[in-house]
């Protein structure tokens, strides 16, 4: 993952053109952002090496798949056992990310399930996973604010470059 210093304000241009217009050509990213085409496929190109750009998974819908239940997990696992059940999560094909926490909990599952039967099923499937102590389910109700990265680019592009 690149550090801070690595999206100049011009990368961040590029990326609110593309955030804009994810199907844009390089042509057009590059009138958009006001950069030369050559320009934009080179610093697109560094970027998605770099690992700045996401996966194109993050834009798809679970509901579009027909899992339109989301809920997060806070689970408590054995420390000593946090790799194996970290490798136990990723092959649950409900789980959609995991985040290792500070604090009494050690990890929040992401997942998305098809109904209310399929999120017990998914919960107790991560609750026998070996390590796992206790988890206690939260179901997302109704998203409030989008995954979004705009506000954090547009502060990034407004930066002065210091040559």
């Amino acid at each position: 993952m690149p550090s801070s210093e690595r999206i100049d304000p011009t990368d961040a241009r590029l990326l609110l053109a593309l955030a804009a217009h994810p199907r844009a050509t390089a042509v057009a990213l590059a009138e958009a952002s006001g950069l030369s085409r050559n320009t934009v496929q080179a610093r697109l190109a560094a970027l998605d090496r770099d690992g700045a750009v996401a996966s194109f998974e993050r834009r798809v819908e679970p509901a579009a798949l027909g899992y339109p239940l989301t809920a997060f997990v806070t689970t408590r696992v054995a420390q000593r056992r946090l790799d194996e059940v970290a490798h136990a999560l990723a092959a649950i094909p409900e789980v959609l990310q995991v985040h290792g926490l500070t604090g009494d909990t050690d990890l929040l599952v992401q997942v998305a399930a098809t109904d209310a039967e399929d999120l017990y099923r998914v919960a107790g499937h991560i609750l026998g996973i070996p390590g796992v102590e206790r988890t206690a389910t939260s179901l997302v109700m109704r998203q409030l604010v989008p995954y979004r990265l705009a506000p954090l680019l547009r502060r990034t592009a407004a930066r002065r470059v210091v040559p």
